[in-house]
């Protein structure tokens, strides 16, 4: 105690039982504290029961309507703060006023936003390619009938043309179908160069 002021300096972890302990050195604090302070520093590990023991203290100050506060995390328990989306400097703080300037996203915020682009690209790239299938999958059956090669080797005529030609192998697919169609037109002649070339390389291994 420092005059009416209370700090607690838990150490170790903070696992199952943590918060019942909590609770039982809060009601041993004397009549009349009038603020209690968490040193967190001296935690080095802490699981779901941590924010339990979080809680214990929040609802603690709630009751007593006095100023609760666990500061100076670090190592493991910060980054499960973090995980949370709880401030790191400290978890029990009041939420900013209206207006003022969120703060500087973490490292774990930054990976968690690179992981969803990430994530974002290849569902749109899945998307594009099942949409991609049927016409592939005729432009396939019009190599394999124009050069008598099974399945697989038309789709890797279709995919060593489309590189040699630098276009996207569903534009290299879509020329193909429409030079098949009733009055459709011919490939442009990079994509008809590539797909004789590969053909070519093709029936020669």
């Amino acid at each position: 105690m420092d005059a009416d002021r209370a700090l607690l300096t838990p150490r170790g972890e903070l696992v199952r039982g943590c918060a019942e302990a909590l609770a039982e050195k809060l009601a041993g604090l004397p009549v009349g504290t009038a603020r209690i302070d968490l040193d967190m520093s001296g935690v080095h590990f802490m699981d779901s029961a941590g924010l339990e023991f979080l809680e214990v203290l929040r609802d603690h100050g709630r009751r007593r309507r006095l100023p609760v506060t666990a500061t100076r995390w670090n190592g493991q328990p910060r980054r499960i703060l973090e995980l949370a989306g709880l401030d790191t400097t400290d978890p029990l703080r009041s939420p900013a006023p209206h207006g003022t300037p969120p703060p500087a996203p973490s490292a774990v915020a930054r990976e968690r936003e690179e992981r969803l682009h990430l994530l974002q690209e290849e569902v749109e790239q899945l998307r594009q390619a099942v949409a991609s299938r049927p016409v592939i999958d005729q432009a396939r059956g019009i190599l394999m009938a124009t050069y008598g090669c099974t399945s697989d080797e038309a789709w890797h005529i279709l995919r060593e043309a489309s590189q040699l030609a630098n276009t996207k192998l569903r534009a290299v697919a879509e020329s193909l179908t429409a030079c098949a169609a009733t009055e459709g037109t011919p490939p442009p002649e990079e994509v008809r160069i590539a797909l004789s070339r590969a053909a070519a390389r093709r029936s020669s291994r």
